[in-house]
């Protein structure tokens, strides 16, 4: 028996949502954020451009977040070791597959916490625009 089926069910749970969170971020940053811009516009030119299907498709893996995590998720349990329920190749692929899913659910609260804070920056700014718009108010002449 190996030491995942030595670990308990709860166990295991925790070290599926602990290691979900680094794949999600990992993922995420590829895949959205600024600092990784050109590289990954680069991979869009190519996934859209190449006229063979297998570079297509490689290079549209560093544009996807699902796609990527797939990935960084495997690369993980490389580092890990980490399986689920059942020892051996079944174990990894259980985990494998149930990294992916909580990553992208973590991504997806992510994506959705962005948007309502850009919804909320974009009303403040509508809101202050209408507010400097006013004219004055004149002041009130006493006979």
């Amino acid at each position: 028996m190996t030491a995942t089926m030595a670990m308990p069910l709860s166990v295991q749970f925790a070290y599926l949502f602990m290691l979900s969170l680094p794949i999600a971020c990992v993922a995420w940053t590829v895949t959205h954020e600024e600092v990784f811009r050109e590289p990954r516009d680069w991979c869009k030119d190519k996934s859209q451009n190449c006229q063979a299907l297998i570079p297509r498709k490689f290079f549209y893996l560093f544009t996807c977040e699902y796609c990527f995590s797939h990935y960084v998720a495997a690369l993980f349990l490389l580092i890990t070791r980490f399986q689920m329920l059942y020892s051996g190749w079944r174990g990894y692929l259980i985990a494998w597959f149930a990294l992916v899913w909580v990553a992208n659910v973590y991504m997806s609260f992510f994506n959705r916490l962005r948007l309502d804070i850009k919804h909320e920056h974009v009303a403040i700014a509508v809101e202050q625009t209408k507010v400097e718009d006013q004219p004055p108010a004149s002041p009130i002449h006493k006979p």
